[in-house]
């Protein structure tokens, strides 16, 4: 049992990175969960946007049945239009918490291989 944990061990450590400078790595990583927090940004900013504009939409829907009561044809329309829009607005706001969720996971498992990294660094220095 004690060999398959060593050979367990091993293979994860081999997956690991090994970067010759532990601070450009690190440096590296901070600019990539940046990059990534800057789209989740981005992400939260088009999802409101677009929440809006689907309640705009539903808005302008009831105010054209109420105007317009015998145009059935440009209403049904309409109505296709916004219901597709709604739909999208929906994909995505299922998509902005997935995206989130990940991106919390990479700072996990980042921040654990920076962890990892500076413990062989401290055990490669001791004598």
């Amino acid at each position: 049992m004690e060999q398959q944990s060593d050979s367990l061990r091993e293979r994860l450590l081999s997956r690991l990175p090994q970067p010759e400078n532990l601070a450009a790595y690190r440096k590296e990583t901070a600019d990539l969960l940046a990059k990534h927090d800057r789209a989740l940004s981005t992400e939260k900013w088009t999802t409101a946007a677009l929440s809006l504009c689907g309640v705009a939409a539903m808005i302008f829907f009831s105010w054209m049945v109420n105007a317009h009561p015998g145009d059935t044809n440009g209403q049904l329309r309409f109505l296709g239009g916004t219901l597709v829009f709604v739909l999208l607005v929906a994909i995505i706001g299922i998509r902005l918490p997935i995206y989130a969720s990940q991106v919390a996971t990479l700072k996990e498992i980042k921040q654990v291989q920076l962890q990892i990294l500076e413990l062989h660094a401290s055990l490669r220095k001791q004598p």
